[in-house]
């Protein structure tokens, strides 16, 4: 991808690449008796959105999934919601369009920046 940078008057074209980002998960204390069991962090690799998604824009996890693929729907439509702290979230359509593929099912956790719903191009 090739970026525009203006810096103090100059400007710059810049070629990016986007690479797979790669998260490490918090360590998870179990029993909480005041033992010693802790399970050892992990590493997951999460995949690379395409221009074509939408993304989580917070850590939480699907409460409903409102569309399914195939369904055509306008700018602004509800496509589902995410639930984090007990506060809904929805995720809306950038741009009409219709739905190609459904990432994750109610239930499942997400991470911020997580692909949720691939669009048709």
């Amino acid at each position: 991808m090739e970026l525009k940078l203006t810096v103090n008057g100059t400007e710059y074209e810049v070629e990016v690449e986007v690479a797979e980002e790669t998260r490490q998960a918090p360590t998870i204390i179990i029993g909480g008796g005041g033992g010693t069991n802790v399970a050892a962090p992990t590493t997951a690799k999460m995949p690379a959105a395409s221009a074509n998604a939408v993304v989580a824009p917070l850590a939480g996890s699907v409460a409903r999934v409102l569309v399914k693929e195939g369904d055509s729907f306008e700018a602004g439509a509800v496509l589902l919601v995410l639930e984090a702290m007990k506060m809904e979230t929805e995720i809306t359509a950038p741009a009409a369009g219709s739905v190609g593929a459904i990432l994750v099912e109610p239930g499942q956790a997400v991470q911020g920046g997580q692909p949720l719903i691939e669009l048709k191009a």
